[in-house]
């Protein structure tokens, strides 16, 4: 899905120069008894370094002039993969959440605009996408602009379909497409049985509800197919690190607001008159947009893809807990039975080993 979030690996104080190196060559000799004084740099010296630029002299400890500082550059590594997935199951949701909320001032177009341009900007601001897009070949290209259509287009439909549907049965109708393509690509009975169990749960939560809002349906049904989407090429903009991948996200972002900015533009100009509006529009995209893709990126970075997709039976549950408790969203029994064999049938299946 997610570098600020990962540690760059920093230089480590390498001397700048071959002088350098010489000095401080003579300086261990003289420290081991192995030859005379040397001269103090700057006094006559042949071997006199030249004047250490600032990134050096902060690679370098008070315990001697040849001590180098490592810095900890794993402190994005230290965290568990499992524990970004769980920060971004919860604001995968809670975000919409929040957004459902600003629908009753902003139109649902504008507000899903609003998500990924403020989105856009923090990474534009953080990473500075644009250098890794324009450093990037062809095909590195051609997938950050179909990521950025794909994230453009699921935010929409998302935000259109949890404008008609309750936030826990868009939350579970969206994972039909990842299981779809796992029983595609691994024809097994294992597969067929979630697909077939998660079919099951979906039938029960259109039935309760598809005469009243057969459009909100189909919004539900084309998240579905964009998220699975997503998640294939999510997993292509991860393959070369966490990193990485936040940077081909924040560029895809950026694509994405080109690609909303026809048919959310103009509704979300409403907010820009009210600051408090604005505001909320930017912690929308903070808390949807930003913090769950980023954690997705930097768990499918060192999680296998069968072990992500079974990782992803958390978030129909979570939506139907945040549609409750913030939305007081209260799911039927059955709209609960359907949800809950939606989990078991994401829980059930297996994706191709990544190879």
């Amino acid at each position: 899905m997610f570098s600020a979030l990962r540690l760059q690996l920093l230089q480590i104080g390498i001397p700048a120069t071959v002088a350098e190196a010489k000095y401080e060559l003579m300086l261990l000799l003289r420290q081991r008894g192995a030859m005379p004084d040397v001269t103090a740099p700057g006094v006559g010296s042949p071997y006199s370094p030249p004047r250490q630029t600032a990134q050096s002299r902060m690679g370098r400890t008070a315990s001697g002039p040849s001590a180098v500082r490592r810095p900890d550059s794993h402190g994005v590594t230290r965290v568990p993969p499992h524990a970004y997935f769980l920060v971004s199951s919860v604001f995968h949701y809670l975000g919409p959440a929040f957004a459902v909320m600003l629908f009753a001032q902003v139109a649902v177009l504008g507000v899903a605009w609003l998500r990924i341009a403020s989105a856009a900007l923090v990474f534009a601001a953080w990473r500075r996408p644009w250098r890794m897009f324009l450093a990037a070949g062809g095909s590195e290209r051609l997938l950050l602009v179909a990521l950025g259509a794909v994230l453009a287009a699921m935010n929409t439909c998302f935000y259109l379909a949890i404008d008609r549907l309750p936030l826990s049965t868009v939350g579970a109708i969206e994972f039909v497409g990842p299981i779809a393509l796992a029983a595609a690509g691994v024809r097994s009975v294992r597969n067929l049985l979630a697909l077939t169990t998660a079919a099951s749960g979906v039938y029960l939560l259109t039935n309760v509800r598809f005469a009243a809002e057969p459009l909100g349906f189909v919004f539900a049904f084309a998240n579905c197919a964009l998220f699975a989407l997503y998640v294939v090429l999510g997993h292509r903009a991860a393959n070369t690190g966490g990193g990485s991948g936040v940077d081909r996200l924040g560029a895809a972002m950026i694509v994405a607001v080109v690609v909303a900015a026809p048919i959310g533009l103009h509704d979300a100009a409403a907010a820009f008159t009210d600051p408090v509006l604005l505001l909320a529009g930017v912690g929308v995209g903070l808390s949807s947009s930003v913090i769950p893709y980023v954690c997705d990126q930097l768990a499918m970075a060192r999680l296998a893809r069968p072990t992500f997709a079974l990782l992803l039976s958390l978030l129909p549950a979570t939506a139907t807990v945040i549609g409750l408790v913030v939305l007081a969203q209260v799911p039927s029994r059955p709209e609960v039975a359907g949800i809950a064999l939606v989990v078991a049938g994401v829980a059930l299946h297996r994706e191709r080993a990544a190879r």
